[in-house]
């Protein structure tokens, strides 16, 4: 029962709520779809953390949806041995890269007292879920070793059925707990996007061409001179 709500029914939910709740967000109340940066509050370990997480993230990301769009073109890629010792070189690389990023990101927000004051709530249990993920990431990518083979074996059949509407929970139910924490991982994710920041993801710079105004007023108490 536990594996049919985790894996039958978590990814159905993060998704309604991903784009009910992110559509409703765009709608009326459009001006929060930014990434509200902190940049011009403090740039120097800004640079440090944001370059290693974000390219981390992104290509790993980006290696995960084409295996699973391209599956079979994917197995013929890693059914060469050194191709397949390539790839998981440079995983785990890249893995470590974005949990250090976004570690000296988390580092940043703790201790620059002018960050902290403009981190919510939200930020905060985004940014340790993150971690949590990326972090789980690199352990599974050390210990399961060869996850670009069992990946498009296990994961993929699984998402694909989810697509279909059919479930095929046999596919991932029988994975290691670290394995399947980390696939959940991914769904939760996705399902507190729309209710914090990472919502910038989608949206492109070329929008501010068209949209109105936006006006900034800074309150600060006057000082007398």
């Amino acid at each position: 029962m536990l594996d049919l709500v985790l894996f039958g029914a978590l990814p159905y939910v993060a998704v309604a709520l991903a784009i009910g709740v992110g559509g409703y967000r765009y709608v009326y109340d459009r001006f929060s779809y930014s990434s509200f940066s902190a940049q011009f509050l403090e740039n120097r370990a800004l640079f440090w953390g944001s370059v290693p997480w974000h390219y981390g993230v992104i290509l790993i990301l980006l290696a995960h949806v084409l295996v699973l769009l391209f599956p079979g073109v994917w197995k013929t890629i890693i059914s060469e041995p050194t191709r397949l010792y390539t790839l998981e070189v440079i995983g785990l690389v890249l893995s470590l890269s974005a949990s250090l990023g976004l570690l000296l990101l988390l580092v940043r927000r703790l201790f620059v007292s002018r960050i902290m004051s403009v981190t919510s709530t939200m930020d905060w249990v985004l940014l340790l879920v993150l971690l949590t993920q990326v972090a789980l990431g690199f352990y599974v990518a050390l210990v399961f070793r060869w996850g670009s083979d069992w990946y498009v074996h296990t994961a993929v059949p699984w998402l694909i059925s989810l697509v279909k509407l059919d479930p095929k929970l046999e596919f991932v139910t029988s994975l290691p707990w670290e394995i399947k924490i980390h696939m959940l991982g991914g769904f939760v994710i996705l399902a507190l996007f729309p209710f914090t920041r990472l919502v910038h993801v989608i949206t492109l710079p070329i929008t501010y061409l068209w949209r109105p105004y936006q006006v900034v007023v800074w309150n600060r108490e006057r000082t007398q001179s």
